[in-house]
């Protein structure tokens, strides 16, 4: 009782409250910011990892564009029910180069995390065409829209330069090529070893089946690439972090 009495000396002295309330965040800010300082980093490198193709990165714009992420979380929580229904929990590195990351904190749709490879493309064109179609359930509004909208290249190198500007590593290889890469990685017919050699793991296909590149191809590119770079068969977790 004569703590609890000490403690309401400062419940009625709003100064003392104040001074007492700043001091204990200021111990608490030091303790969590502090040891930051003597990480080199506090990201996990993880194998299989890299940047964005110029297509990927573009539709991940288109994602952005269209509020995706205001329903589809990117973050599979270390916990049973999420694991067994999503797959491996969501590491840090695979989000080490998204500005912003797409982590969300809402799902009125699943995770997209570990979407990419688990639908053909053809299944892909069809859900965002008309959503109920798949999924009669669904209250995802259509975008059709995009199979309508082309895209050029034009402005992708300004795009992966600028990200470049905020940490994500390309290469001058990767940035005069990414022209060239964008319009290939759509093309299944083309020559495009040399962009899965820049860009291992990508996924070449004529995404919505039109001549055209539209929005819808880019969106895809960027969907069925999502969870599929780290080989989590093999990863084993650094238990020193």
């Amino acid at each position: 009782m004569a703590f609890l009495d000490k403690h309401a000396i400062l419940e009625r002295s709003p100064t003392l409250l104040l001074t007492f309330s700043l001091l204990v965040v200021t111990v608490g800010g030091i303790v969590e910011i502090a040891p930051l300082f003597w990480l080199e980093n506090t990201i996990e490198d993880v194998e299989g990892v890299r940047p964005y193709s110029p297509l990927e990165l573009t539709g991940r714009d288109i994602y952005i564009r269209e509020g995706c992420y205001v329903c589809h979380s990117q973050m599979i929580r270390p916990m049973r029910d999420e694991v067994e229904r999503y797959g491996h929990y969501s590491l840090a590195a695979e989000s080490q180069y998204d500005h912003p990351f797409q982590w969300g904190s809402k799902r009125t749709g699943p995770d997209l995390a570990r979407v990419g490879g688990r639908y053909s493309d053809a299944w892909h064109v069809d859900h965002l065409m008309d959503p109920q179609s798949v999924v009669p359930e669904s209250i995802m509004p259509k975008y059709a829209f995009l199979a309508d909208t082309p895209i050029e290249a034009t402005y992708v190198q300004d795009l992966m330069e600028t990200h470049r500007f905020v940490g994500v590593p390309y290469t001058d290889e990767q940035i005069a090529s990414a022209q060239a890469d964008f319009r290939v990685q759509a093309d299944p017919f083309g020559d495009w070893d040399a962009l899965v050699e820049r860009y291992p793991g990508a996924v070449v296909s004529n995404f919505d089946g039109q001549p055209e590149l539209t929005e819808m191809d880019a969106l895809i590119a960027y969907l069925q690439m999502l969870g599929t770079l780290v080989d989590f068969s093999t990863f084993t977790p650094d238990a020193s972090r």
